[in-house]
């Protein structure tokens, strides 16, 4: 194996390593859309790292559409002047993010580190159409944007980029010159977009999980959206991303929760360190302020509906970024974001739903000899449940806890009574 095989394989395993556990960061799509500034992204990392860090909350993902000076709110519009350099490579908006004038994201990659911080950036698959109607050199190649464009493969609800044609001379260098430009800023995630719906792209997405192979920095690759992914696609995820969504954008809407039961059944059998099917941000707090869906509002889910959907996304062991405005997030909304017990699931094995009958759903998890369960109640009214501990795969135990509250259960006659609300969970950790 040659030297640069060598430091190739080592990168990859380095971009593995840094998703050893699901990642947990904050978003900025769910409260500012495409249109989040450099104060706003500050202000929300100093506040998840002062009162999230500490339990493992480490990332901050700039999203959508840095690049462009005057994003719209709502529909997208087709962008006519987004912010490039010589070589058709997006750089962020001035107007938006100051510290860019002195050398792209790296001002502000830096501050987000200092705080203890990983800083990411979204990233939309294919070359700006503003590159190809310029002409521009491609870093690296004799080509020019144009040349490798495939403007019979864009995506379908953002015309910012076209598709990159990899059979086209001087596309991998494209690609090349944009994960090396990330990597010299000192980004730490990629969120790279429009590459999971049905087609997949698989060419673009070996190509750039190549290109960042070769920049030698182990930049984690989280893959979205991912309406209907088929777990047929498994190998070639695992080989290129350390992330990647398995639904389209989850908004604080209930039935949307409720469809993330099936798809998470489905992946969480699947999911292994450095290798994690996402189930999308948690659309919590304030969110909503400059979004492309609804209005300035706190969360519509209720208080039961949030644990509900913090319980599933720890016990499926999915990835966790909160999409609120985070100094403005409730106090309630922060506790469910900081219980220790609870993102202790993450760290766990063996994540399968074990009962599913009508409006009850249960799942489980291990890691050595804890047990951890959680009882779901997807009905619209409050119920008291009966849960026997043989049913559970517990029928050894006699301590349990529910871990949202913190309370012992009683054990009588080998089982534990239960009241849950309306689309409400107990998450309960069973000891000898």
């Amino acid at each position: 194996m040659s030297e640069a095989d060598v430091a190739i394989t080592e990168v990859r395993a380095a971009r593995r390593a840094r998703a050893d556990r699901p990642p947990m960061g904050w978003n900025s799509w769910d409260c500012f859309g495409g249109s989040v500034t450099e104060a706003e992204v500050l202000a929300n990392a100093a506040f998840l790292a002062e009162h999230l860090l500490p339990v493992g909350w480490d990332t901050v993902v700039v999203d959508i559409q840095w690049y462009e000076p005057a994003p719209g709110v709502g529909d997208y519009e087709r962008v006519s002047q987004p912010t490039l350099d010589a070589w058709g490579r997006p750089q962020p908006a001035p107007n938006r993010f100051p510290s860019a004038v002195s050398g792209g994201f790296r001002a502000l990659a830096d501050r987000v580190h200092v705080l203890g911080l990983r800083f990411g950036v979204h990233l939309m698959r294919g070359v700006p159409r503003l590159a190809v109607d310029l002409e521009l050199p491609i870093l690296g190649s004799t080509a020019h944007c144009g040349e490798i464009a495939d403007p019979t493969n864009v995506c379908p609800w953002n015309p910012d980029n076209v598709g990159v044609d990899m059979t086209a001379p001087g596309a991998q260098a494209y690609y090349d010159s944009v994960m090396a430009q990330l990597a010299d800023w000192g980004v730490d995630l990629i969120k790279l977009d429009d590459v999971l719906y049905p087609p997949i792209q698989t060419a673009e997405i070996e190509a750039i999980s190549r290109a960042i192979d070769a920049t030698g920095r182990p930049m984690v690759l989280s893959l979205s959206p991912g309406k209907r992914l088929s777990t047929e696609h498994l190998d070639t995820l695992r080989s290129t991303a350390q992330l990647w969504r398995i639904s389209d954008d989850l908004w604080d809407d209930w039935s949307a929760v409720l469809e993330q039961f099936q798809r998470l059944a489905r992946w969480a059998p699947l999911q292994r360190p450095g290798a994690w099917a996402d189930a999308d941000m948690l659309p919590l707090g304030r969110i909503g302020i400059r979004a492309h869906v609804g209005s300035d509002r706190l969360s519509r889910l209720t208080l039961a509906e949030q644990r509900t959907l913090m319980t599933l996304w720890c016990i499926a062991r999915s990835p966790l970024f909160f999409g609120g405005h985070l100094p403005d997030t409730p106090t309630h909304t922060l506790t469910l974001l900081t219980n220790p017990d609870v993102l202790a699931l993450l760290g766990s094995d063996g994540s399968r739903e074990v009962i599913r009958d009508g409006s009850l759903v249960v799942w489980a998890a291990e890691l050595g000899e804890t047990r951890w369960r959680a009882v779901f109640w997807l009905g619209d009214a409050d119920t008291e449940l009966r849960v026997h501990l043989a049913d559970l795969g517990c029928a050894d135990r006699s301590s349990v806890t529910e871990l949202w509250s913190g309370r012992p259960l009683p054990v009588v006659d080998g089982a534990v009574d239960t009241a849950l609300p309306a689309h409400g969970a107990v998450l309960l950790r069973l000891d000898h």
